[in-house]
């Protein structure tokens, strides 16, 4: 139960880590829209591991194969089933802690549910499972740029552990120079040391992710179940090891006085205006026209090489040691897997838009 995400445009995983494939399939894909196996790959080869070293480095090609809803180039309305082979997977690297459970991970809670233990890469829980939101992220941009053009994702590191970038040195075009995603030139060199001490003594650091929605029009969402901010959120606090999701201002609102965080409205010579975003581009639910900003913390890695304290399936006390492929900051592909989710969300509230209301926002001003 439970792993299917979106309205309209409707996401079901599956899969698991070390199983033979995993994959999504897509309903609500409107007919017509171009699409092959190449658009999707641009986006999964953001995501996938052992790209360097401050990755995993599971071998993993993550070639994604189009199954169904896509005839001679474009898609048919129908279900889009995308798949995944696994071909890199070690399970014998789990075969010590088939009986112990791993502190800061979901190997417990799943054995207190289910009472199957698959200790395989986490099995389901593993963020493996992100390579099929990548893919379905993909298939939203593709109907998004053919719906709305304008819109533009994008994704980036702010911190990493104490670690994090200067906005006054922000930009976007440094994003795509670097391996951690980050607007920061100066904050990269310093993450880059940092993250090696990390990685060497087998231990692991949290981050916090920041997309970014822009173009996006004013209407999407509702006021109150479907909140745009609200299927944000809920989208973002699923992906794997995610602790905290903000909108706008986020906590530090709490901080602001009303005159402070108020975003100050002037009429424009294309539409309303606004002074300053600390709203994050949602009011009431409901996109403003502005950039939606929406931000996610990341915990460390549970898999580290220092012993750490546990019990066993029996309960008994024991200690542990996770040895393996895993990712010294998990905030680095996380990245790609927040954009994916965006995508997704976006394109599902400016489908329901369009059966509600028609093209656009109702309402005119002046």
């Amino acid at each position: 139960m439970f792993n299917s995400f979106g309205h309209i445009f409707r996401v079901t995983t599956w899969g698991e880590s070390h199983g033979p494939a995993l994959g999504a399939t897509v309903d609500g894909v409107p007919p017509g829209v171009k699409l092959d196996a190449a658009m999707l790959q641009h986006w999964l080869d953001r995501r996938k591991p052992g790209q360097n070293r401050f990755t995993t480095q599971r071998r993993e090609p993550d070639q994604v194969k189009i199954l169904s809803g896509v005839y001679e180039g474009e898609t048919t309305g129908t279900p889009v089933q995308l798949m995944i082979e696994n071909t890199d997977q070690r399970s014998k690297d789990y075969s010590d802690i088939a009986e112990k459970f791993r502190p800061g991970h979901a190997d417990i809670t799943y054995w207190l549910k289910y009472g199957i233990r698959d200790p395989r890469g986490g099995g389901r829980s593993s963020a493996r499972e992100t390579a099929a939101r990548v893919a379905a992220g993909g298939l939203a941009r593709a109907v998004l740029k053919a719906l709305a053009p304008s819109i533009e994702i994008r994704g980036y590191m702010t911190r990493m552990g104490k670690h994090e970038i200067d906005r006054a040195r922000f930009d976007w075009d440094e994003i795509e120079r670097n391996p951690f995603w980050v607007p920061d030139a100066e904050a990269a060199k310093t993450w880059e040391g940092y993250l090696d001490g990390l990685r060497k003594a087998g231990s692991s650091v949290g981050a916090e992710v920041e997309v970014v929605v822009r173009g996006a029009p004013a209407g999407l969402g509702a006021p109150v179940y479907a909140k745009l901010d609200t299927d944000l959120a809920a989208a973002m606090m699923s992906i794997n090891a995610v602790k905290g999701v903000e909108i706008g201002e986020g906590m530090a609102a709490a901080m602001l006085t009303g005159e402070e965080n108020a975003d100050e409205i002037a009429m424009g010579p294309n539409g309303p205006e606004f002074s300053s975003n600390h709203a994050g581009g949602i009011l009431g639910g409901i996109s403003t026209g502005q950039d939606i900003v929406v931000r996610f913390a990341v915990k460390p890695t549970s898999s580290i090489l220092t012993p750490r304290r546990t019990i066993t399936r029996a309960g008994e006390p024991a200690e542990i040691v996770t040895k393996g492929r895993h990712d010294p900051c998990v905030g680095i592909r996380a990245v790609p897997v927040g954009e994916a989710m965006a995508a997704c969300v976006i394109l599902d509230h400016l489908l329901m838009h369009r059966a509600q209301v028609g093209e656009g926002p109702r309402g005119r001003i002046g």
